[in-house]
């Protein structure tokens, strides 16, 4: 364990430097937008370009932080709720933004030039240098996350990570309704991602990014509905338990945090009507996709951290390795 946990500690360093140039990309677009020396993103006012760029300078301050609170010692320090909220909303943009990134670069070197004609927002003011170094940025931390946060897990809280006794083999251990609504959410936006048009008011909007980001999400939200069922039941499994831990972690983060995200900006663009931002899908279809999804997240992370009994939950063992702080370089 102690070469993984080598291991995890550089990840940890990696993930924290790989968001810095995202971070002063940022810091440059707004600079230069209130100097004028940087023009505004297509179909963005200042003020919203602004908005927009000041949020994810918060993210990415956020995410270099949460880096370097995964190896450091007053990263043990911090409540272990806070870590693990960050943690599961991090986790879950990064792992539905990674494959859409990878996906639709493959899609736009296949398109040639003809790619540069979708309404990708912003894509207008990015150097191609910039947009390649953002991409990096996300893969970066992505991967890096994936390998420092296990082992930051494993480092604080080792009993969560433990396979529970089974005291009664036919019984459940959580509530099932996140795993209808995550399956009945997962399965809506996998009918949308390879073509249906039930719920689409605008079925000539729907570019090829839509595609692959809706399609990720689904896949996502029925890996953690299956995992979170095998989770509840009783019954032996074949699957290693931390992988199964790992797909309703990843999963339910995936769910909360992007529905989470896309949410606010459906409603705005319901209410507000802007003639430069239309969405694909019939509003209230879309706005109750998201509030189911961001209701599932919860319920999943939920039934994730309650206690068995005899068996310490996450939050419960915070205090655990208390003594083992100092021991930290």
């Amino acid at each position: 364990m102690e070469r993984w946990d080598r291991i995890g500690r550089a990840a940890a360093y990696g993930a924290a430097a790989a968001l810095v140039p995202y971070l002063v990309i940022k810091v440059s677009w707004v600079v230069g937008s209130l100097l004028g020396l940087l023009p505004v993103g297509r179909g963005f006012s200042l003020g919203g370009w602004l908005v927009l760029n000041t949020l994810t300078i918060g993210m990415a301050a956020a995410g270099i932080t949460l880096g370097l609170a995964l190896v450091r010692p007053w990263g043990m320090r911090i409540p272990g709720p806070l870590v693990g909220f960050l943690a599961w909303v991090g986790s879950g943009f990064l792992v539905s933004i990674l494959p859409f990134v990878v996906v639709s670069t493959l899609i736009n070197s296949e398109a040639g030039s003809s790619a540069g004609s979708g309404n990708s927002g912003a894509d207008a003011a990015i150097p191609a240098w910039e947009a390649a170094l953002l991409q990096c940025s996300f893969a970066g931390t992505g991967i890096a996350l994936a390998v420092a946060l296990p082992a930051y897990l494993w480092r604080r809280w080792p009993h969560a990570l433990r396979r529970p006794e089974r005291t009664d083999p036919h019984g459940s251990s959580g509530p099932v309704w996140p795993v209808v609504t995550g399956a009945v959410t997962g399965l809506a936006w996998l009918y949308w991602a390879a073509g249906g048009s039930l719920g689409i008011a605008h079925r000539d909007e729907r570019p090829a990014g839509w595609h692959v980001l809706v399609g990720v999400s689904a896949c996502w939200a029925l890996v953690a509905s299956g995992a979170v069922l095998a989770l509840v039941r009783r019954r032996s499994t074949r699957l290693p338990y931390p992988l199964l831990l790992a797909s309703a972690w990843l999963g339910s983060g995936s769910m909360f945090a992007w529905s989470g995200w896309r949410l606010p900006a459906t409603v705005y663009v319901a209410l507000a009507n802007p003639s430069d931002i239309s969405y694909p899908e019939n509003v209230a279809v879309a706005v109750t996709l998201h509030i189911t999804a961001v209701l599932t997240g919860v319920g999943i992370m939920r039934t994730l951290l309650r206690g068995e009994p005899g068996r310490a939950s996450v939050t419960d063992s915070t205090r655990q390795p208390a003594e083992r702080v100092g021991r930290l370089p």
